[in-house]
């Protein structure tokens, strides 16, 4: 059984008249009409919380960091932690969008949408941080590696200079592959809009008809974008691991911070995308498109990776028994034992026992229980990052210099209003571009059918 030709099938999804009122278009369109009391909470909720930690920014701004929790030796503190994990949530995208494209892999179309715009959120929201934590966000340009008559130029050892990098790559590659795919999708929204939403969407969808060549050059454009964005999974979070293993801090050190980093993201992105996706299914129900089969993929990918990430604790431990170097032994026997303690457990319950649940079918399909697995793992993989930046630095080679960090009620507000900033630009989205990728749906309906005439 050969599939039908690429012509057929650009006819078929084509949004002409016939096309434009079909089922799977009022379906998924339908999200984007109207707004409920609920979602407008939600909305306020979100915008407050931003608000919020823009008041208490502007308030640090004025007083300096020392509103912070920082104390000798610890000066990474939570805007740090919230700027790895932040990271990590948006490398699921990536991962969902173009490996799984590059493989094939048809379960990927329903979700691979809100996975994308997740990550654009995501990026945008880690980027914030490496300003809040340098204090003075509006010298940012500073680390920006441009030609200038000052002869300033950026220091490339440094740490904040790779994360810039590595996210203003990262963040350029994601908007424009987020907006490729979306270019169908606006078209269809196109031909059903009215007032200012029919102006914007026909500027978006590019004069997009549905024609053959068009569609030729769509599928080039996204199997290129998949290539090129699939290197940055691996390439983004090393980077981030390297900020901390060039060093020579105890419990830093080490040779496995880049695919262990590299695992804990996609770990932690896929239990984002759960997070969110199921509430959104369930309140606009959608149940017909994101289906169990989608969320029993999903927890497979968050089952591989909490072995590999438990795998990676076990082994921290071990090599730092085997090496007999006292402070890198000192430093794990006090994560587990010292005044950290309660972090470090956190991370173990959450991130290398909780996901075991998922060997079984019922739980990888029960979606309570999914989503309750899916918070715990954010809240898990949030503290794997706080162990591992504050522990390395509060228990360095001289016990003279040890020192204890606290979060302040500063770094804490702002930390909250990163969720807030994420989920008020998640929410803006749902109404604003069709959260699943209505043309890859229809063209999985046309395929299915087209196989299931012929075996016929």
């Amino acid at each position: 059984m050969t599939p039908p030709p690429a012509e057929s099938v650009a006819a078929m999804i084509r949004p002409a008249p016939l096309q434009k009122d079909s089922k799977v278009n009022r379906d998924l369109l339908r999200v984007m009409e109207g707004t409920s009391l609920g979602y407008w909470l939600l909305l306020h909720l979100a915008v407050f919380f931003m608000l919020a930690a823009g008041a208490v920014w502007v308030y640090q701004v004025y007083k300096g960091l020392g509103i912070a929790g920082y104390a000798h030796p610890v000066f990474w503190g939570a805007y740090i932690v919230t700027f790895v994990f932040w990271v990590g949530i948006a490398h699921a995208g990536t991962l969902i969008s173009a490996i799984l494209y590059l493989f094939r892999a048809k379960w990927r179309n329903a979700i691979n949408r809100s996975a994308e715009a997740m990550t654009v959120f995501a990026v945008l929201t880690a980027a914030q941080f490496l300003g809040i934590h340098v204090g003075r966000m509006w010298k940012s340009y500073f680390i920006l590696p441009y030609p200038n008559q000052r002869a300033l130029w950026v220091n490339f050892k440094s740490p904040l200079l790779w994360d810039t990098f590595a996210i203003t790559t990262y963040a350029t590659i994601s908007i424009v592959f987020l907006f490729v795919g979306l270019i169908p999708d606006f078209a269809i929204a196109r031909d059903r809009a009215t007032g200012w939403r029919k102006v914007l969407y026909t500027v978006l969808a590019l004069g997009w008809q549905g024609t053959s060549h068009q569609w030729k050059s769509h599928n080039r454009t996204v199997l290129h974008l998949s290539g090129l964005a699939t290197p940055l999974v691996l390439s983004v979070h090393s980077v981030v691991s390297w900020d901390f293993a060039m060093s020579i801090v105890p419990g830093w050190h080490a040779t496995i911070f880049a695919p262990y980093f590299v695992a804990g993201a996609i770990f932690s992105g896929f239990a984002m995308v759960l997070t969110m996706m199921i509430p959104v299914r369930r309140i606009f129900g959608l149940e017909e498109y994101i289906t169990d089969y989608h969320f029993e993929n999903m927890s497979r990918f968050i089952l591989l990776t909490s072995i590999i990430v438990s795998y990676a604790y076990a082994s921290e431990y071990f090599i730092a028994w085997y090496s007999a170097v006292e402070p890198e032994q000192s430093s794990f026997w006090l994560r587990a034992f010292g005044p950290y303690w309660i972090s470090t457990w956190t991370m173990i319950i959450c991130n290398g026992l909780v996901p075991q649940i998922l060997w079984f079918k019922w739980a990888r399909t029960h979606v309570p229980t999914l989503f309750v697995v899916s918070v715990l793992i954010n809240i898990g993989m949030w503290f794997e990052r706080y162990v591992i930046i504050i522990t390395g630095l509060s228990r360095e080679y001289d016990p003279a210099v040890w020192g204890i960090y606290t979060p302040s009620w500063a770094e804490l507000i702002i930390v909250a209003g990163s969720f807030g900033f994420f989920a008020q630009f998640f929410l803006i989205f749902l109404k604003l571009i069709p959260m699943v990728a209505i043309a890859e749906v229809k063209e999985l309906e046309i395929h299915a059918k087209a196989h299931g005439a012929e075996g016929h």
